[in-house]
């Protein structure tokens, strides 16, 4: 006969795995679950080292800067190798294994082209920059030759279509490199090029296309011109798929334009033209009432909220913030504070609200990859392994700097009370034993 205390016992302890399951957080596209770069996880690993706090280290073919896409027991990630294939791998979150490897296409990233006409890559990524999404069932990758390609969670592959094929070869000055989301049953890619207004008769067009997520059959597909011209027309910015203003929002910056779009069939909702910078790699976030994006090439920062359907103005902007914005790495908000980092390591705490400066810090090394926000600290990676940790306050306090022997541009992703790092050589698991 089974005791009362062991029943209670036993009972806790269901409880207790209960509790865990629920806390634990998928990371199925670039910036997680809601697109910000904010994980709800708790009690993560703050230190650690070649030799400390890695629950495993794998090789992975040679290379890529896209961020690993989580989801249960599986990681996805790509990857382009020197002899040109373009690799979708399948690991095993719990030891790193990788389960399978396909061949999803070759391609070259071309490093010497001209400016225009046709795209060139620049000397820190290649056609392995798209990072994957999934939505549990299905992984789609997706390749900077355009290769867009479906496959289920053994391996087989479901579709794959190639977009410069289908809707002509990409212009963007340095290399394709937006990733996909999912909405529903749905893929949505988006290319902001060159349009060579300029040159030719016929504009080259910027766009955003859904695909049909088991078929591949083509949705919904709707022109994004804007305004801008030349290498201001390059964005390499990921959709931010959000609910803003209590609605289900697709929201894109690039091309000197903030705009939004109804996911469901790619109807423009709002623009704001007219926010000149240049070619735009930083991408939107959303927080409370306001969208937060930046200029391209170093603008400002800026605190956005549309106030009507159709083309808006410069009222929409509630503060502008000139001084470092990052070219890069795209911002994070945490608890009404907002962080960046400039490409050249200058980090700064804005009060989200208002666009008022709480600090400004140096830290080490140059900076490609986003920060991310958990459990009340702030992950700034660098391009050289070196992670800095910081508390998100509105006073400056580091916490540590956790050094890994790699090259790191992609960004962060948390899943399941782990941290997963990609680097050139290596994918880094991290957490507490």
């Amino acid at each position: 006969m089974t005791s009362q205390p062991s029943i209670l016992f036993a009972a806790a302890i269901v409880c207790a795995s209960v509790s865990n399951l629920a806390a634990a957080e998928n990371w199925p596209q670039w910036r997680g679950p809601n697109g910000t770069g904010v994980s709800s996880e708790r009690d993560l690993a703050i230190v650690w080292h070649e030799d400390r706090g890695l629950f495993w280290k794998t090789p992975l073919p040679e290379w890529g800067t896209s961020t690993p896409a989580v989801w249960g027991e599986s990681i996805f990630l790509t990857s382009h190798t020197g002899d040109g294939k373009l690799l979708l791998l399948k690991l095993n979150k719990k030891d790193g294994k990788i389960v399978w490897q396909q061949d999803v296409g070759t391609g070259e990233a071309v490093r010497e082209a001209p400016k225009r006409l046709t795209q060139k890559f620049h000397q820190l990524h290649n056609l392995a920059t798209p990072s994957p999404v999934t939505d549990g069932t299905t992984v789609v990758a997706h390749f900077g030759n355009g290769d867009l390609a479906a496959y289920d969670y053994d391996g087989k592959q479901l579709w794959k279509r190639n977009l410069q094929e289908e809707f002509g070869g990409y212009t963007i000055w340095w290399g394709h490199a937006n990733s996909p989301v999912i909405f529903k049953d749905m893929v949505i890619s988006v290319c902001m090029q060159d349009s060579l207004a300029d040159l030719q008769d016929q504009p080259v067009q910027s766009y955003l296309v859904a695909h049909d997520l088991l078929t591949g059959k083509q949705r919904w597909k709707t022109p994004r011109m804007t305004r801008a011209d030349s290498e201001q027309s390059d964005s390499y910015t990921t959709p931010l798929l959000t609910t803003y203003q209590k609605q289900l929002q697709l929201i894109v910056m690039g091309g000197n334009q903030l705009d939004g779009y109804d996911p469901a069939n790619g109807k423009q909702l709002w623009f704001l033209p007219g926010l000149v910078g240049g070619r735009t790699v930083t991408g939107p976030t959303v927080a409370g009432d306001f969208i937060y994006t930046t200029r391209g090439q170093r603008g400002p920062l800026l605190a956005v909220q549309p106030r009507k359907a159709g083309e808006n103005d410069f009222k929409s902007i509630e503060w502008d913030y000139k001084e470092g914005t990052p070219d890069s790495c795209t911002p994070v908000v945490w608890n009404e504070l907002l962080f960046t980092v400039a490409d050249d390591g200058i980090a700064r705490c804005i009060h989200a609200p208002s666009g008022n400066l709480r600090w400004k810090e140096r830290l080490k090394g140059k900076y490609k990859a986003s920060p991310v926000a958990v459990d009340g600290r702030v992950l700034f990676l660098n391009t050289e392994g070196l992670c800095t940790v910081v508390s998100a306050q509105p006073r400056f306090d580091k916490l540590v700097e956790n050094q890994l022997n790699d090259e790191t541009i992609a960004s962060p992703a948390i899943s399941d009370g782990r941290i997963y790092l990609r680097g050139k050589q290596f994918l880094y698991c991290i957490g507490k034993r």
